[in-house]
């Protein structure tokens, strides 16, 4: 059982699909929409003759379709029943995309089910309820807004890239399908730095894990975390602090009466004192996450792909 689903899988015996394959079906579909053939056989414990009529029965009942991505075949789950079932009718995962978003949808799923036991919040509406649930407002999270012939609408998460949130600590997945620069993960780590601070400032633990396909990679990726986890200087002056409870208490040991009288006595220094260790305990230095790591996929790898 994979805690996160909730028990969602459920709802599709309706449609003929139970036990693991109907697992899967809803983990694909809340989490990429795509899938690659290794990536079933290796989930499910089952040999290649078996994943190929999964994905053609996928296929006959017009389910699915298999497509090229850098010369492999991916399978797309497109159909609107399925999602429509798992009560995420309107996610964008069904879509035909581009080779690059769906590099990133692979990547993300091959995470998740390496690590399916973490408390992944797999729609955007889970995500965004989850921090409206902890007091995070809307402003603090990243969010694309499109304007159509309707309207506009306003996409929280654009990326749909795996988070997984419990009471202690949130762990933010980013995916690289293969850029040349890092631009693309500093952009990323902006539009998440005010929902970083607000869990910071709430006692939570955040970490980022960057998930690629090639060594060049996992290195860039290291350094641009590394400074997202390196502190970036005080938030007051912690030496002033330090110095002037320093003169304070010599000034009680009687070696500076006028700073004792002017601070209101014995008294007034203490309380200055104490107001000093106060403002010196959350003087500490600023950073944007608290861990960081790598993850290089070996089924969706520059190798493979």
């Amino acid at each position: 059982m994979i805690a996160h689903l909730k028990g969602r899988e459920q709802a599709l015996e309706a449609l003929g699909w139970k036990g693991t394959k109907a697992e899967w079906i809803a983990l694909v579909c809340l989490h990429s929409g795509v899938f690659s053939r290794a990536q079933l056989r290796d989930r499910l414990g089952i040999h290649r003759g078996t994943a190929r009529r999964f994905v053609r029965a996928m296929s006959d009942r017009n389910l699915a379709a298999e497509e090229t991505v850098e010369g492999r075949k991916v399978c797309r789950i497109y159909a609107r029943s399925l999602y429509r079932a798992l009560g995420a009718e309107h996610i964008r995962h069904r879509r035909a995309a581009s080779t690059e978003v769906l590099l990133r949808r692979l990547l993300s799923l091959d995470y998740v089910i390496e690590h399916a036991g973490l408390p992944w919040l797999p729609t955007e509406d889970e995500k965004v309820g989850a921090f409206e649930a902890f007091g995070i407002g809307r402003a603090l999270l990243p969010v694309k807004v499109y304007c159509g012939a309707a309207g506009t609408t306003r996409r929280y998460f654009p990326l749909k890239l795996p988070i997984a949130l419990d009471s202690g600590r949130a762990l933010f997945v980013y995916v690289d399908p293969g850029h040349e620069t890092s631009t693309a993960l500093r952009s990323w780590g902006c539009a998440h730095r005010g929902l970083w601070r607000a869990l910071t400032q709430q006692g939570r633990s955040v970490e980022v894990v960057a998930v690629v396909r090639r060594d060049r990679e996992t290195e860039r990726a290291r350094r641009v975390m590394r400074g997202w986890a390196e502190a970036t200087g005080p938030v007051e002056p912690v030496a002033d602090f330090r110095g002037e409870i320093t003169r304070i208490k010599q000034a009680i040991r009687g070696m500076d009466d006028a700073l004792v009288e002017e601070l209101g006595g014995l008294q007034g220094c203490l309380v200055r004192i104490v107001e000093l260790e106060d403002r010196l305990g959350s003087a500490r230095p600023r950073t944007a996450i608290d861990g960081f790591a790598t993850w290089r996929s070996t089924r969706v790898s520059g190798d493979m792909f």
